[in-house]
């Protein structure tokens, strides 16, 4: 065990353990600590932020909720990342799930099996929204203005064969997809343009602020698939948002 972590922790606990603080003297002796080390260890504490000093005593800092933060980051993540594992096995594909943060395409998790992998990333998903039904479901979440933006930073390009041409070719196909209609789940559904040899549905999901998407891949010569299981996946989904379960800020 590392002595000096040890010493720090129970000082933090001490200092917890006061709702209004408490002076250097009393946490020394509620940590049973010398004087002269509880002091290095608060001037520490409170450089990093862990600590702060107010009118002679000290109290927790603003780098302590960021702790607890991080960790109910982590559990979220955690559990998106089992419940992709548990669609998976009921569709029998790839499963993934991705958020538009920041101005940029964001695969948060992906869910696959061995005898159904997930599409190689071989071209950076985050420049090429316009080819994949992930991008392409985000983007046509996005009002004109941020979606003009992306396309700035990310033009479009023909990855394939089958890829859209142009930017007003794809304005065009988002424009379609009018999320105010009756179907808000409505798929986005491509072939080939992103990956040959590969088809792929992606569904929009309000999660929280950011537009998100999930979505599954099939080989091509499953194609006669793919409609069927995303219509299962839209089913899942549906539950999950209105039963609350996925109804968490990532």
């Amino acid at each position: 065990m590392i002595g000096s972590v040890q010493r720090a922790l129970r000082l933090l606990e001490s200092v917890a353990s006061h709702r209004d603080g408490a002076p250097a003297k009393q946490l020394a002796r509620e940590a049973g600590l010398p004087l002269a080390t509880t002091y290095h260890l608060l001037r520490t504490l409170t450089h990093e932020g862990y600590l702060r000093r107010e009118g002679g005593v000290f109290l927790l800092g603003s780098a302590v909720p960021r702790l607890a933060r991080d960790e109910a980051l982590q559990n979220r993540r955690s559990k998106i990342v089992e419940m992709l594992r548990s669609l998976c096995d009921q569709l029998g594909a790839p499963v993934y799930f991705a958020v538009y943060r920041d101005g940029e395409i964001e695969v948060v998790s992906t869910a696959d099996r061995p005898e159904t992998p997930a599409v190689e990333e071989w071209a950076d998903f985050r420049a090429t929204g316009h080819a994949h039904a992930i991008g392409q479901c985000l983007l046509s979440q996005l009002d004109g203005a941020a979606r003009r933006d992306h396309l700035d930073r990310y033009p479009v390009s023909a990855l394939t064969p089958h890829s859209v041409r142009s930017t007003g070719a794809l304005l065009t196909r988002l424009a379609a997809l009018d999320r105010t209609a009756r179907d808000p789940l409505r798929p986005v559904v491509e072939r080939q343009e992103y990956a040959l040899g590969t088809a792929c549905a992606a569904l929009p999901l309000a999660v929280g602020p950011a537009p998100a998407a999930m979505a599954i891949s099939v080989p091509l010569d499953r194609d006669e698939q793919l409609l069927p299981i995303v219509e299962r996946l839209r089913r899942e989904i549906s539950t999950l948002l209105t039963s609350g379960t996925f109804s968490i800020s990532i």
